[in-house]
């Protein structure tokens, strides 16, 4: 599932508060007591004075086996650079050990809050197919906050988009017809829903979009 939205729409505060950063103002988040989540920010800071290798940052805070964080690595895509510094990383590949950090959780939910910002789109396009292998790999559920829509309609079954509430939700193909959509994105956001192709049938009974 997709969440998308523009800025200023409660996206990233929806993350937050599902992985317990914050409080809900309003309302009940429940979760299985069991829940296992994975979660990939937006960005992370990492001190450029601070020597600190990718196997080193990964076994932060909890202690990890060495067959458990080359797993995590190679689930992510790069498995080949848990002894490199963090501060050495390119931005693609950073990402890529944040999302192997989530990956070392075992979750049953993997949320990931822009987890492209700062790529260019080979990048991007590269990370996205990496989670499509990474959520076969575990059998989990996606949840993602993305501003790139062609990657929206092209890897997601279900997209929400926020405006301060849930003002549309559904799968691509409604959702990309809906006049809140169009009203939010404009008309020149056509040519990225043209890439959007679905391999499956979906019932749509439920879909809806509201003011």
């Amino acid at each position: 599932m997709a969440v998308v939205g523009p800025n200023g729409s409660g996206k990233t505060t929806l993350i937050r508060a599902l992985v317990g950063a914050v409080q809900p103002s309003s309302g009940t988040i429940v979760k299985d007591a069991n829940l296992r989540i994975g979660y990939v920010p937006q960005r992370l800071t990492i001190d450029p004075t601070l020597p600190m290798t990718v196997g080193r940052f990964l076994n932060l805070p909890t202690r990890r086996s060495k067959s458990e964080v080359q797993d995590a690595l190679e689930n992510a895509g790069v498995g080949g650079i848990s002894k490199r510094q963090m501060t050495a990383l390119s931005g693609g590949q950073f990402q890529r050990v944040l999302l192997a950090r989530a990956v070392l959780e075992k979750p049953h939910l993997l949320i990931l809050d822009e987890p492209t910002t700062g790529l260019d789109q080979p990048g991007s396009a590269d990370f996205y197919r990496q989670i499509e292998e990474v959520r076969s790999n575990l059998n989990c559920a996606v949840l993602m906050v993305s501003h790139e829509l062609h990657v929206v309609m092209s890897a997601s079954d279900r997209v929400v988009c926020l405006n301060g509430h849930v003002c549309c939700h559904g799968t691509p193909d409604i959702f990309a017809s809906a006049p809140e959509y169009r009203a939010l994105f404009g008309s020149g956001t056509q040519g990225a829903l043209a890439l959007y192709r679905h391999d499956h049938d979906h019932h749509h009974n439920h879909d809806e979009c509201d003011h």
